[in-house]
């Protein structure tokens, strides 16, 4: 299934609007996300996963899955440096992945992991990210639910065109993506 990123929330203070979508599908091991983005910034300072990749051009997914009151978010730059945790909020009971679970979590991105500073123009890029289903539903192995609730985002947080993009609309006066209340249903097909 195909979703465009394309909620612009705060158009009065971040009206950039890149071109962002990503296409979702599973084998039922692992959840696959292929971004494809078209904007006119780009930068990667962030080399470490769990470091700010939000601050670069970035692209995350958040899932919850039904019943549960935890969330998960991954969140993943241009070259492929990535956050991802559990938590019940934005500072609410964080439980970041180890490293040998984000090592678990296979990154092919149109750029290599090397520091790109910030560049003006417009740019094409791709981020194709493998999330093993047993990271996301736990203790639910070998049957896992055919529904996620999730929303796709898109931001730059430190870029000269700060931007951030939803793919279901975020009702709140300023940028927050921590808001499950706000997650759209996905059907794991």
């Amino acid at each position: 299934m195909k979703y465009l990123i394309n909620q612009v929330n705060w158009p009065d203070s971040f009206p950039e609007k890149p071109e962002v979508s990503v296409e979702v599908t599973n084998d039922h091991e692992s959840l696959f996300l292929h971004y494809r983005v078209r904007g006119r910034q780009l930068r990667a300072v962030t080399t470490d996963d769990q470091g700010p990749v939000w601050e670069d051009s970035c692209v995350e997914f958040f899932c919850r899955v039904p019943g549960d009151d935890h969330y998960m978010n991954f969140e993943c730059n241009c070259i492929g440096a990535m956050v991802a945790s559990r938590r019940l909020g934005r500072a609410e009971n964080v439980r970041k992945l180890p490293p040998e679970q984000m090592a678990r979590i296979r990154r092919t991105c149109t750029f290599p992991r090397e520091i790109i500073d910030e560049r003006d123009g417009m740019f094409e890029w791709e981020v194709e990210l493998q999330i093993p289903l047993d990271l996301i539903f736990r203790d639910r192995q070998p049957v896992f639910p055919q529904k996620l609730m999730a929303n796709f985002y898109k931001c730059a947080d430190k870029t000269k065109l700060p931007h951030f993009l939803s793919w279901q609309p975020i009702p709140l006066p300023a940028p927050d993506f921590h808001c499950p209340q706000f997650f759209g249903e996905i059907v794991l097909e």
